[in-house]
């Protein structure tokens, strides 16, 4: 079996629904179930026996060592972590106690468990560290996509914590020799997403007449990947990525994000009439503090070492993502209303 951390959330539970799809091993599922953690994500594969749902903190470590223990996952993959930039900026600590300290007892309690094993399941052992692309900061208009070998320059508490994170977990395999792997991600998009993310809150906003907020000039740019092109990454990561190595994992698809929401409001002008024309729902609003105007990654060390490269186009993979919403209704009313919190 593996072990994912997170695993109710958003990429989490895209994962483990791929992850089971494709693959025999079953999965254990350690998630807190905060706010964006949603026990309906995983509806599809509840009644699966290979997957194990297990309620609980990253930072309860007797926990934690005793599903090692008692499963014996070949691999985490750590997903567990806030991730909402807005949230950051006002409650940071928060992100501080999750992304650093859960990371922290995560290592520890990983670091004691690979004592007891065999030389054998050390070997085999992986622990994959999933990461964001806005640990290397604000890129120029003109600068290079970056690369595993770019400096760290955080702009906000999010962006510092899954840093420092990064750092403890590096530092773990240095130190102790922990067979860790860290991955760079790039926005994602996908089903799932809570609604407090640019596409989902665009596309719920427009669907029920309320204004499109977008900060500043709109013309920050981010670079977009579907879901599911991460999570197959991740299992190449798995299967064949370096240990001790870092990959970035991107789509390239730089969109600032005003095209984001033109492309959606142009979509839904399609596919969700009633509420049409959706443009004129936008409004430009006060842009938040630090707020990065670009990231772009370098993804040619993953394509020529593992040979991903992503298979969703951004047009369709947006397209699918709206439709989504627009079929799961049911799923966006839960989300709202808070009622997905009662399991």
């Amino acid at each position: 079996m593996i072990l994912v951390t997170g695993g109710a959330g958003f990429i989490g539970s895209n994962f483990i629904i791929e992850w089971l799809a494709h693959e025999q091993a079953g999965v254990i599922n350690l998630d807190s179930l905060t706010y964006a953690g949603n026990p309906d994500n995983l509806a599809s594969v509840g009644s699966d026996p290979r997957y194990v749902f297990a309620h609980g903190d990253i930072n309860d470590r007797p926990l934690v060592a005793a599903l090692l223990r008692r499963h014996k996952p070949r691999a985490i993959i750590h997903f567990a972590a806030e991730s909402h930039v807005d949230r950051s900026i006002h409650a940071p600590e928060d992100f501080v106690q999750t992304n650093v300290v859960g990371t922290f007892n995560l290592l520890e309690a990983t670091r004691e468990y690979l004592k007891e094993v065999t030389a054998a399941e050390r070997a085999q052992f992986r622990f994959v560290h999933v990461s964001t692309d806005e640990v290397y900061g604000s890129l120029g208009a003109n600068a290079r996509p970056a690369t595993e070998i770019s400096a760290y320059a955080p702009s906000s508490p999010y962006s510092a914590s899954k840093a420092a994170a990064d750092h403890l977990v590096r530092a773990y395999h240095s130190t102790y020799q922990l067979p860790a792997i860290v991955t760079n991600c790039s926005n994602n998009y996908g089903p799932h997403q809570f609604p407090e993310k640019l596409i989902p809150l665009m596309i719920l906003n427009a669907c029920a007449g309320k204004p499109l907020p977008i900060y500043g000039d709109g013309l920050n740019i981010r670079d977009w990947l579907y879901v599911t092109d991460h999570c197959a990454a991740l299992r190449l990561v798995l299967q064949k990525g370096t240990v001790g190595a870092t990959y970035n994992i991107g789509g390239n698809v730089e969109k600032n994000n005003l095209e984001i929401v033109r492309t959606i409001c142009t979509l839904l002008n399609e596919l969700a009439t009633a509420t049409a024309p959706h443009e004129r729902l936008i409004e430009f609003v006060p842009d938040r503090p630090g707020h990065d105007r670009r990231y772009a990654l370098d993804t040619t060390k993953i394509r020529a070492e593992l040979g991903w490269q992503p298979a969703e186009e951004f047009t369709g993979g947006l397209r699918k993502t709206v439709q989504w919403y627009l079929d799961y209704s049911g799923w966006n009313a839960r989300v709202t209303s808070g009622a997905y919190k009662v399991w």
